[in-house]
């Protein structure tokens, strides 16, 4: 039985890849394996063409640095270009990610790389023993390189009921979010948010408020800006993760940073927000800290939005 992988993307999606575990590393690896060692047996035909027969020596001193070229190279080279995926990974259907569920980039690849070739498998690897005991030791399947990089291995390929529950941008608040500075999000603060609005609909009223605004005031001090007034806070948090897949999806697939979005009339970058347009004071949800009573219902959201509203609990008297 797979293991459903319990991150936050990039784009704030209910991620429907699964993790990768030993059996499917292993054959990508094993797949991996052979075409680098095609490559070397390549290589050096090409040396002993090349090389007089009498300089033995220097014909073993470029095997070994072409060994340790492919055996670094080859990974580093096509998780960088693909994005996580080397032929062994494309062919079994699997993608490096970051921890966050974000695409990887060269550090990634080439602190994955290294750490692959000198502990997981070769060097002091035990021919892969080292990265063996490590993956069955962690509970996502992570070897010693992935713990060093930050990263993980998830399938891409999942039944079609596997699906996606996609966190859409609050009208609204487009402007607004484009001027906030996330990288001072912290990863696991975004991944508690989006298990929230995830269940936003399984929890009773009062748990609901409780822990959306709880959630709200850590995003707000992180990213030192306070939630705007009348805005519940399922729409702040939407709109944060929202506008965090958006920057994200241009770093990652179109090679450009976002371009800044000019203000929306009405949401200055200081402190002190006017009432958002279309968000009246949702019943239950204070404009300020410190509410103690109980909810009535849930808030209501504006159309368009994959946050669910039914709740199917009856709030205690």
């Amino acid at each position: 039985m797979h293991e459903e992988s319990e991150l936050v993307t990039g784009e704030a999606v209910v991620l429907g890849l699964r993790v990768a575990k030993l059996a499917s590393r292993a054959l990508a690896m094993g797949l991996d394996v052979l075409l680098q060692f095609a490559a070397l047996i390549g290589l050096g035909m090409v040396l002993a063409f090349a090389l007089p027969e009498t300089d033995e020596g220097l014909f073993v001193a470029l095997l070994l640095v072409c060994m340790v070229l492919v055996m670094v190279g080859y990974p580093v080279v096509f998780e960088t270009l693909s994005r996580g995926r080397s032929l062994g990974k494309m062919a079994v259907g699997l993608r490096v990610v970051r921890v966050d569920g974000g695409p990887i980039r060269f550090r990634h690849a080439l602190v994955r790389g290294l750490a692959g070739f000198v502990v997981d498998f070769w060097a002091l690897g035990l021919f892969g023993a080292v990265a063996v005991v490590v993956s069955l030791c962690s509970s996502n399947g992570r070897r010693v390189g992935d713990f060093l990089a930050g990263t993980l291995v998830v399938r891409e390929r999942v039944p079609a009921s596997a699906g996606h529950a996609a966190i859409v941008m609050p009208p609204g608040l487009e402007g607004w979010a484009a001027q906030l500075d996330l990288t001072r999000l912290p990863d696991d603060l975004a991944l508690a948010s989006r298990q929230f609005l995830a269940r936003f609909g399984e929890l009773r009223p009062e748990a609901s408020h409780a822990l959306g605004w709880g959630l709200a005031q850590q995003v707000g001090n992180a990213l030192g800006t306070p939630v705007p007034p009348d805005v519940p806070p399922w729409a702040f948090l939407a709109a944060v993760l929202a506008e965090r897949r958006n920057r994200d999806h241009a770093r990652a697939f179109r090679g450009y940073a976002v371009p800044e979005h000019p203000p929306v009339p009405g949401y200055p970058t200081a402190p002190g927000y006017p009432a958002v347009p279309g968000y009246p004071a949702a019943r239950g949800y204070p404009v300020a800290p410190g509410f103690a009573g109980p909810v009535a219902e849930p808030p209501t959201p504006p159309s368009g939005t994959a946050v669910p509203v039914e709740n199917p609990f009856t709030p205690p008297s």
